[in-house]
Parts: structure tokens; C-alpha cells; sequence
């Protein structure tokens, strides 16, 4: 099987290098795309040191373009699977190997990193707790399934999500819409439970500001999600 792992990027000088050199230094094999996004800093030159083919976008599309971009090569390039991992190195590639073990031996075909099945060093803010535990519930609400971390963005999908994705994907904020996109286009989602690590440098672009339109927006368009954009069946 052909395995791609998708690291969307935005100004992670300092993150990127080590990010890629994890994924190569574990113990499962994937081909590695960063997708560069219109950054400023030097992020291109460390992603292609540390080994990673690097996709430039020519302007900064957000976290969904990027993403996208990345299921578009994935679907081009007949990848079996695809996860998705942060560029600032919050996902730990030692579960890489997980991730791709339930994909394959269950019947799901998205597999999410949780932080909350099981008790982990993850610790967020108030904030952000009241915002997961929202998402949680109104995920499990219009999925009819039990979510807890609809706002990891750390995933893996075998080739119907891929062609899903590639074909749509939300632009701003998408982890908790994706899930309700899948699941309502076929998709079977699981979680399993993972570890992660706060952001290793930058800083995080979600505002007190942009997260009250952040849980506007979400809900909103978690609400309407279109269906049958593409999915194989």
C-alpha cells in the first residue's frame, strides 16, 4: 500500500524539520507532501532539508486549501491512504503506525487521533475545552455516534475519503465539518486515542475574536453539509 502524509504549513520554520524527520524516522513508510502556504519565512528550505516534497501554493489559502491541495496530489498520485498531520508539531508520529492498523483492519474509512478517549497529557485552556466539548456534542447529535475530539486534525483515510476530500473540502476551521461531510457521504469514522504535545513554536491563529465566529461559523455549516460530492462508492 501507498501511504502519504499531508503537512499543511504556514510560517513553521521552526516546527518543519523536525515534523518530517519524525514520520521518516518511524516505523511505518510514507511518502511525505508539505503543502507550503504562501509562508514568509523559511519553511519551503527546511521542509526539502529534512527530505519532504514541497507543494508551493502562491498565496495563503488557509488550513482547507491546503489541505485539499494535498488530497488532490494524494488522488492524482493513486495513494491507498492519507493522514493529515499539523506542521507545528503538536501530532506525534509514533502513532502513525496505529492509525494505519485500525484504517486497515476495521471497517472505518477515517480514522481521528483523539485526545480525550483515554486520559492524556493534553490540556487545553478553558476556552478551548468549552469549544471541544461543544463540537463534541453536536457532532454526536447530527452523526447519531459518539465523538470526542471533533477538532483534532490529526486523521487518516483510505481512498473514499481521499477522492471525498479532494473533491471538497471547507475552507475555514474544517476538522469539525469534515466529520459530519463523511458521515453523511458513507464514510465510517472512528477515533482511536493518542498523545499530543502543545504547539512546539508560532502561535496558534484563533483568536478570542475569530473563535466566537470560528463556533458560529462551524455550526452553521455543519448544519447545511452537502452530500454525494464525489465519494467512491
Amino acid at each position: 500500500m501507498k501511504y502519504l502524509a499531508i503537512i499543511p504549513a504556514y510560517n513553521e520554520e521552526k516546527n518543519i524539520y523536525k515534523v518530517v524527520k519524525a514520520i521518516k524516522d518511524s516505523n511505518f513508510e510514507f511518502d511525505i507532501v508539505v503543502i507550503n502556504d504562501g509562508s514568509k519565512d523559511n519553511t519551503e528550505l527546511e521542509a526539502k532539508k529534512a527530505g519532504a516534497k514541497v507543494l508551493n501554493l502562491s498565496s495563503n489559502l488557509g488550513i482547507g486549501g491546503a489541505v485539499q491541495t494535498g488530497y488532490l496530489y494524494a488522488l492524482y498520485n493513486d495513494y491507498d491512504a492519507a493522514v493529515q498531520i499539523d506542521g507545528d508539531g503538536q501530532h506525534s508520529s509514533k502513532d502513525l503506525g496505529r492509525l494505519a492498523k485500525e484504517l486497515n483492519e476495521s471497517n472505518a474509512d477515517m480514522v481521528i487521533g483523539s485526545r480525550f478517549i483515554c486520559k492524556s497529557n493534553y490540556r487545553p485552556s478553558v476556552c478551548r475545552k468549552i469549544g471541544i466539548k461543544y463540537f463534541s456534542r453536536l457532532v454526536s447529535f447530527l452523526c447519531k455516534s459518539s465523538y470526542y475530539d471533533t477538532t483534532s486534525g490529526y486523521r487518516m483515510v483510505n481512498k473514499r475519503g481521499i477522492s471525498l476530500f479532494a473533491n471538497y473540502y471547507p475552507q475555514d476551521y474544517p476538522e469539525v465539518e469534515t466529520i459530519v461531510y463523511a458521515v453523511k457521504n458513507g464514510l465510517n469514522v472512528k477515533e482511536i486515542d493518542v498523545n499530543m504535545k502543545k504547539r512546539q513554536g508560532g502561535k496558534s491563529s484563533i483568536t478570542p475574536i475569530k473563535a466566537v465566529y470560528y463556533m458560529v461559523k462551524v455550526t452553521l455549516a455543519s448544519l447545511i453539509q452537502p452530500n454525494k460530492k464525489g465519494v467512491l462508492q
